[in-house]
């Protein structure tokens, strides 16, 4: 996992919606997010960029950081 920056909103419920991620000096938006789930990292928030990649997107909330998984190409999640 690599600590990523982050923009995103929280909607009326609280609900954080990632709109875009900065990883390696490039900047990805967000065009669709897909399964939530919490564990011992934090929240995940699976995501769908351009070209169908999906991304892990995990907040810690205790932290306030954000990581990275890349899931891959192939996997129809977001």
């Amino acid at each position: 996992m690599e600590q990523i920056e982050v923009t995103a909103r929280f909607n009326l419920d609280g609900k954080i919606i990632p709109l875009n991620f900065t990883w390696r000096g490039k900047t990805y938006w967000v065009e669709s997010t897909g399964r939530r789930w919490t564990d011992e990292h934090g929240l995940h928030v699976l995501t769908m960029v351009p070209g169908g990649i999906v991304y892990d997107l995990i907040f810690n909330q205790t932290e306030g950081i954000w990581h990275l998984r890349q899931i891959g190409p192939d996997r129809a999640a977001a």
